[in-house]
């Protein structure tokens, strides 16, 4: 029986098929080096068996009696359809798409800048937009997000997005203050001040831009004086 580094990672290694982490490591739609004179020579295929790389369907001929699934692509990333894949891989919470009337999933997480407005649920793992039902958009995502080591370091970083967000708002709530008190002894102490703003999270910029509508109200009238001194000149 095979083991792995530890405990814990032989564990995580049964819970999957020996082909999966293969399967989502392989390169596909390349050139057949074995038959690249042949008139389908696009490696799609896939044989379970012997995890040996990424088939085309003239290699075939060498896996008969082996399972081979077929992948294919949708805007440049690698799906599988479920009905080839769910017979051997338990999908259960894995974003299912419809490409070309047929249901498929994808092998591995495709990058997604930023989640659309309205989103209300992410991959927990790469956090790209889902829907309601499902918890990964891939089978490679699924891997990473089921295993104990991720759950820990995500249950850690929820735990300290949590207190960072208390101590910003404890901060939020002490902000009023620091403001009056910074308005009423700007003359004074402005180097104190402006520190206790930094620390509240206040934008530096109010007190000036608050002088800068007091000279704006001088500059508006000007506008008013200047037909009334043209006039005078006229005389």
């Amino acid at each position: 029986m095979r083991q792995g580094g530890g405990g814990c990672d032989g564990a995580e290694n049964q819970r999957w098929p020996p082909w999966l982490k293969p399967l989502l490591g392989t390169s596909f739609f390349g050139q057949c080096k074995l038959h690249a004179d042949a008139h389908k020579s696009e490696c799609n295929m896939y044989c379970l068996d012997c995890m040996n790389g990424a088939l085309c369907s003239q290699c075939l001929a060498y896996h008969r009696d082996h399972h081979a699934i077929q992948i294919r692509r949708s805007s440049y990333h690698d799906v599988i359809r479920v009905s080839e894949i769910q017979k051997v891989l338990d999908i259960t919470g894995v974003q299912t798409y419809i490409i070309n009337s047929a249901r498929v999933v994808f092998l591995n997480e495709r990058p997604q800048p930023r989640a659309g407005k309205g989103v209300t649920n992410t991959c927990e793992v790469c956090e790209r937009s889902l829907l309601d039902t499902f918890r990964f958009c891939s089978l490679g995502c699924k891997i990473v997000g089921t295993s104990g080591d991720f759950r820990i370091r995500k249950k850690h970083a929820v735990v300290k997005k949590k207190k960072k967000q208390a101590q910003q708002q404890h901060r939020g709530a002490a902000a009023p203050a620091s403001e009056s008190e910074d308005d009423s002894s700007t003359s004074t102490s402005g180097g104190s001040d402006k520190s206790s703003v930094v620390q509240s999270f206040t934008p530096s910029t109010p007190p000036a831009t608050a002088n800068s509508f007091r000279t704006g109200k001088r500059r508006k009238g000007v506008p008013h004086r200047s037909p009334f001194g043209s006039l005078m000149v006229e005389f």
